[in-house]
């Protein structure tokens, strides 16, 4: 009765993901407008700006601004999707710049070079069959959006992200099916700027603040989801989630407790996405914290009807957390959350747990919620690769990490989890968003480039190019075999 699933499935999307404001460079070309992220520097007040305690519209000088240039994919995409294609790629995560269409977010008319760009790169793509699948906003907001009308506080957001949606989809509806609102969306409550665009007036209640510029975004994602399936009636249009389990440090129930919480703070806005409505424990958090959302008359009927197709995540590693303020001293930082240590897991370079079991647990844990497709849109292992003689890079390590991890997509696959497909972070060697740097490296291709800038920006292909080319070409036969 019941057969065993012994593949991953026959158009499983095997690729890599990116984000425009991390690869394209020519930050200013062909008309584009600048972003936030473009006005986040290296160094020191990176962090600040990005959690919205320190202002940057504007270039300051002495600063250094690792977006301007980034890889240059702008004037490279040809060579990276040549790349791509050699190793057998099926699909590529990308983002689009908003401010190449619309260089101030509120322009009456967009911007034509900008339309012509992602046209060219999608042909690019699809010239070697592989399918292109398009974030509309990865922390890359018109600067002039938030120093005008305060990013996401502001609803006026909604009808400007509306437009903006749908000339994307209008433009390319011959050419994009898989698309996804905003990246991560649960960031905007952890960096502010980086995810909405938001600085603090002194004096303002931050969690009010931040909840509601939560609501704008998902009255824009649903109405985005609206205008996808009326333009593009055979595209799927997806959430993305920053995902990771958590274990309680102990069997303790007040630990359990600090889990479910930490778990219902990352599903709550995915929670809404997908299932149409604001969850009893969100309303209940709402009311204990004196927060009181500001509601336009159609905005629960609009949550209601437009709900996601697919669930997107990354996944990078799993958390730890316990109620004891003791344990919570032993803490290391992982991705924006941060974790207590968990004492049966290793930490990369830059203190992230590394847990592949995790891995078919958020899978399971997902789907079992949502009971939609998932995709894997971000995974993979950020390390300082050494280029030898010969133009060698022996990044086993990375060959490591995903292998062990593919191993346990296979096995939520076995589970039953519904999958779409998996895609790397970043395939080709490109800026942190988190510090800026370009030392911490992804890619299965190398990039010539410092974190001061200088380099050649030559790309060298990694050991794990070739290992990843296999295994796409089997469609990761051997994590089946007995």
């Amino acid at each position: 009765m019941f057969n065993g699933i012994t593949q991953f499935p026959n158009n499983f999307l095997w690729g890599g993901a990116t984000a425009a404001n991390q690869i394209e460079g020519a930050y200013l070309a062909d008309g584009k407008g600048l972003t936030t992220i473009d006005l986040m520097p290296l160094g020191p007040s990176r962090n600040q700006v990005a959690l919205g305690n320190l202002d940057s519209f504007v270039p300051k000088e002495g600063e250094f601004y690792p977006s301007h240039e980034a890889i240059d994919f702008y004037h490279r995409y040809k060579e990276d999707i040549a790349l791509f294609a050699e190793m057998g790629f099926k699909s590529f995560r990308m983002s689009i710049s908003w401010a190449r269409i619309f260089p101030n977010g509120d322009d009456l008319t967009p911007n034509e070079a900008g339309l012509q760009f992602y046209d060219a790169v999608f042909d690019e793509l699809l010239k070697y069959n592989i399918e292109p699948v398009v974030t509309i906003c990865h922390f890359d907001l018109p600067v002039n959006l938030a120093k005008t009308y305060g990013g996401w506080k502001n609803r006026i957001m909604i009808e400007l992200f509306e437009k903006y949606s749908t000339t994307l989809f209008e433009r390319y509806k011959n050419k994009v099916k898989y698309w996804m609102t905003f990246n991560e969306i649960n960031m905007l409550l952890h960096l502010p700027y980086t995810g909405g665009g938001i600085i603090f007036e002194e004096g303002e209640n931050r969690q009010q603040v931040l909840y509601q510029a939560a609501h704008h975004e998902l009255i824009a994602s649903a109405l985005a989801v609206k205008a996808c399936h009326e333009i593009i009636p055979n595209a799927k249009i997806g959430c993305m989630l920053a995902a990771g389990n958590v274990y309680p440090y102990s069997s303790n129930p007040e630990d359990y407790w600090e889990v479910m919480n930490m778990e219902r703070e990352s599903y709550f806005l995915i929670d809404v996405q997908s299932k149409g409505e604001y969850p009893g424990y969100a309303k209940r958090f709402f009311m204990e914290h004196d927060i009181h959302l500001e509601l336009g008359p159609q905005d629960l009927e609009i949550l209601k009807k437009y709900t996601v197709d697919y669930i997107g995540f990354s996944y990078y590693s799993s958390r730890c957390t316990s109620s004891d303020p003791e344990i919570l001293k032993n803490f290391t930082d992982g991705n924006v959350f941060g974790s207590v240590i968990n004492p049966y897991l290793e930490t990369s370079e830059w203190g992230w747990t590394i847990d592949p079991k995790g891995m078919r647990i958020t899978c399971n844990q997902i789907y079992e919620r949502y009971n939609k497709p998932l995709f894997i849109v971000e995974n993979g292992l950020g390390a300082q690769d050494v280029l030898l003689e010969n133009d060698i890079i022996e990044d086993d390590y990375r060959i490591e990490y995903l292998d062990s991890h593919f191993a346990e997509i296979a096995e939520a696959i076995k589970d039953g989890v519904e999958i779409i497909g998996y895609t790397s972070w970043g395939p080709v060697d490109l800026i942190s968003n988190g510090t800026g740097e370009m030392k911490k490296r992804y890619g299965f291709i190398y990039v010539d480039k410092n974190n001061d800038g200088s380099g050649s920006l030559r790309r060298i292909r990694k050991k794990s190019f070739y290992w990843y080319k296999e295994i796409i070409a089997d469609n990761g036969a051997k994590y089946f075999q007995k």
